[in-house]
């Protein structure tokens, strides 16, 4: 079920100029606010006559890149820095999980906020945003899973017949790092979407024309008594929220023999 839903959601997404019937800039003043129907605006129009439903389609090739582009980016480097400071350890391993642990100090929209105000409000700086606010809980699992994997007979054995620490780390211990890993991705696929959705509705998104889901819902709730506004791009986001996690809780157990 969570994988048939993400796949309706990215196939609208990508074919959005086929299935969307107005562009989701184009303004029709005299139909502004007009209720959902089963004429030309099947999902109704907003403050400014544009079609929800076409922006809500054309707002996944925003919000759903951008979520995902979040977590393979911060996935990837907070799997390599943890792997690191958890395979060398001593002096390094230390001073790397108190960076880690400083990151995770603070909430994560807060942080976030910080960083988008700090370096401008837009799409591209919200990403690197929420980049750097994600990797420290990567780089934490996977310190630990490697900590764990390393005392373990086989990576002993490589040891002995001669393998150097780079061939280990890569091909023998981080493998055992990946199922843990690629769970948590995918439970926060949905959750880094939610957050890139969060800074859109307080403005630090990208711009308030844009078709972001967030952005939308954010304008919606200006418009509080006209429902279609905010509610079909809400639905949107918890509908892939929601799946993402679906998938993430099957694949853990799939993952976790004693779950099986």
């Amino acid at each position: 079920m969570g994988v048939l839903i993400v796949l309706v959601w990215v196939i609208a997404a990508l074919f959005a100029s086929q299935i969307a019937p107005f562009q989701p800039l184009t303004q029709n003043v005299s139909a502004r606010l007009q209720a959902p129907g089963l004429d030309v605006h099947t999902w109704g129009t907003d403050e400014l006559g544009r079609d929800i439903f076409s922006r809500v389609l054309y707002g996944g090739r925003i919000t759903i890149p951008a979520g995902v582009l979040v977590i393979v980016i911060g996935s990837i480097l907070g799997t390599v820095i943890g792997a690191v400071a958890g395979y060398v350890g001593g002096m390094w391993d230390e001073i790397i999980m108190r960076i880690t642990e400083l990151f995770m100090a603070f909430p994560t929209i807060i942080l976030a906020m910080a960083i988008t105000a700090a370096l401008g409000a837009d799409i591209r700086n919200a990403i690197i945003a929420l980049v750097i606010v994600w990797w420290p809980s990567y780089a934490r699992l996977v310190r630990g899973i490697v900590l764990k994997v390393k005392r373990n007979e086989y990576v002993e054995a490589a040891h002995c017949i001669g393998a150097s620490n780079f061939y280990i780390l890569t091909r023998t211990v981080l493998p055992n790092c990946i199922a843990p890993t690629i769970v948590l991705t995918t439970l926060d696929i949905g959750n880094a979407i939610l957050t890139f959705a969060g800074l859109s509705f307080l403005g630090l998104g990208p711009e308030p024309t844009s078709p972001e889901w967030g952005r939308m819902v954010a304008v919606g709730i200006d418009y509080f008594d006209q429902w279609w506004t905010w509610l079909f791009p809400g639905l949107a986001m918890a509908t892939l929220v929601v799946a993402s996690n679906f998938i993430g809780d099957s694949l853990h157990e799939i993952f976790d023999p004693r779950l099986r």
